[in-house]
């Protein structure tokens, strides 16, 4: 008799539920050893005055992580305290009242801020939560607890950074308000520490990206203690030079290599982008110095001749254009664009490409920090950033 194959095949979710066993396994096991640091000694051990406690049981706990809700026994313990009274013992993995793990805290605070409610949510994440309770009451205070963090990262304190550099830039996700689709400025700094890291330093909704809404946000982090770095660098707009300037008046600006392309290429003959751009390319990634300002005179020379509107454009960058070439050759690739700027936006893009729009204003920046706080976008080093530590800070503004 020939046995049936499909009867010995494992059930729908067999492979999760197996997995989620796994988990819990582990969950306990760490669990079990915090406890046993506590304490000062492990299950059943008499370590004499070490011991700072006793076990008295376990509890159930329901703990949705992202394979879905795991049941887990957590230990019970009374310690004592710094004066001398026995207290309830309290897990720091898993703090009281925790129902859910971080990450699947942050796939449902990214679906409701792009403009879920709180039904369709459970029904998106269905497959996630597996009947875990979602309330209207815990989104708001998730909510609550991401306002409350993003309120005090954007006041945070600056100056351990020792930031050396900055990257900023405007973009315009869109979004509701009221029943209007719109697209609105967020002003975006990024910091490049001494150590090389690369870290977002400050985002902020403005009307227009002026120059009165750019030096708000350059005097807020000044404030906050950041310094005056040695270079700037930014994607052309006038308002937020002047901001910089105003701010810290020695402060050396490197304008996007790419957005001027881009600029160039705008003004020229359909014919002449291709030549344009090949010899602007040649010119910005010469190899050094002096091959770099060979070029630009060629290239100014030439297409002075060629069109004069690139040309006009071209001399309207003026020095600010190749400012890079003034810091270390190992970190030309990383100072010439606002390219450092593009991996948040295109994190964003890709996690609300879906949406029509937004909202609200304040979800774009709930959205977007949450991104960061979860580790969802990640920022590598600078490019040469071990030269550094030939970089100083310039003099601080009189």
């Amino acid at each position: 008799m020939e046995c049936d194959s499909r009867s010995e095949r494992p059930g729908k979710g067999a492979l999760e539920e197996l997995m989620r066993e796994r988990i819990r396994d582990i969950i306990e096991s760490i669990v079990d050893e915090e406890l046993k640091s506590a304490l000062g000694a492990g299950r059943s051990q008499r370590v004499g005055l070490v011991r700072a406690g006793y076990r008295h049981g376990k509890r159930s706990r329901t703990l949705t992580t992202s394979l879905g809700p795991t049941t887990i026994a957590l230990p019970r313990a009374r310690i004592a305290g710094e004066d001398g009274r026995r207290r309830e013992w309290r897990s720091r993995i898993i703090p009281r009242y925790q129902r859910r793990t971080e990450r699947v805290d942050e796939a449902i605070l990214g679906v409701y801020l792009s403009g879920t409610n709180t039904r369709r949510l459970r029904g998106a994440l269905a497959p996630l939560l597996r009947g875990a309770p979602l309330s209207k009451d815990a989104v708001s205070r998730l909510i609550g607890r991401l306002r409350e963090d993003f309120a005090a990262w954007a006041k945070r304190d600056l100056a351990e950074l020792k930031i050396r550099y900055l990257f900023l830039d405007g973009w315009y996700p869109p979004m509701r308000i009221g029943k209007k689709r719109v697209r609105v400025p967020v002003l975006v700094t990024l910091g490049v520490c001494a150590d090389g890291r690369r870290v977002v330093l400050d985002l902020r909704l403005a009307g227009v990206e002026s120059e009165e809404s750019w030096l708000d946000a350059v005097r807020s982090l000044g404030a906050r203690n950041l310094g005056a770095p040695a270079l700037a660098v930014v994607d052309g707009n006038p308002g937020l030079a002047a901001a910089l300037k105003a701010q810290w008046p020695q402060i050396a600006i490197q304008r996007c290599t790419n957005h001027k392309l881009w600029n160039l290429l705008a003004k020229a003959p359909a014919h002449l982008r291709e030549e344009l751009a090949e010899d602007y390319r040649r010119m910005i990634y010469a190899e050094s110095r002096e091959a770099v300002e060979r070029a630009r005179v060629g290239f100014a020379r030439k297409w002075k001749l060629r069109c004069q509107t690139v040309s006009a454009s071209f001399e309207e960058a003026g020095d600010e254009l190749f400012t890079f070439t003034g810091f270390p050759i190992s970190q030309w690739k990383a100072l010439r664009t606002t390219n450092a700027l593009e991996r948040i936006n295109q994190e964003f893009r890709r996690r609300t490409k879906t949406q029509a729009s937004l909202p609200s204003e304040e979800a774009v920046l709930l959205l977007l920090f949450g991104l960061l706080r979860s580790g969802q976008v990640t920022l590598r080093r600078l490019v040469g950033w071990q030269d550094l530590t030939t970089i100083s800070h310039q003099p601080e503004a009189a």
